[in-house]
């Protein structure tokens, strides 16, 4: 049990520190409220952080926001390599996307509950119809929907390697 918190907090601080240290890009074009955001805008560079925030003063200005279904994935593929070549971890605060760029920083929100977590695409998928999103059993845990499978959430895309990771499954 301790191993899982120490797994869980060690992937929080990880993702956090990506998140304050990894170089992004801002696209030029906003998104709807459905959709993702356009992948012409990925191909550009950038070496600044994103630092604005919002009104608040607490959370960083998202680039892009949409919404979707969102599913998780779990035990089945623990230990398995993702898309990146990282081991998949199903407690990290990780997702898979079919088209953002992998090692892309975005917050989850789960519009039922309002909870939220950042995440880090890791993974490409899922690969089910009417799903774009499909984020780790801890995140699902976390942000509630983990006995339901399926979540509609909102996506705020904080952040957009200016290398993005090379796909391992081509």
């Amino acid at each position: 049990m301790r191993a899982k918190i120490f797994v869980v907090l060690e992937s929080v601080f990880l993702g956090l520190g990506m998140l304050v240290l990894t170089p992004s890009m801002n696209p030029t074009s906003s998104v709807g409220k459905t959709g993702s955001p356009l992948q012409a805008q990925t191909s550009q560079t950038s070496s600044t952080i994103v630092s604005q925030t919002s009104s608040k003063g607490t959370q960083p200005k998202p680039l892009a926001v949409w919404e979707c279904t969102t599913s998780w994935y779990g035990e089945d593929f623990d230990g398995q390599p993702t898309a990146n070549g990282e081991i998949y971890d199903m407690y990290a605060a990780t997702a898979a996307h079919q088209t953002l760029p992998l090692g892309s920083i975005v917050r989850v929100v789960n519009t039922r509950n309002h909870r939220s977590q950042i995440v880090r695409i890791n993974d490409r998928g899922p690969y089910v119809g009417g799903r774009e999103l499909d984020v780790s059993y801890g995140v699902a845990r976390r942000l509630g929907f983990d006995q339901r499978g399926l979540a509609k959430v909102r996506l705020e895309l904080l952040e957009v390697p200016s290398h993005p990771s090379t796909d391992h499954r081509n």
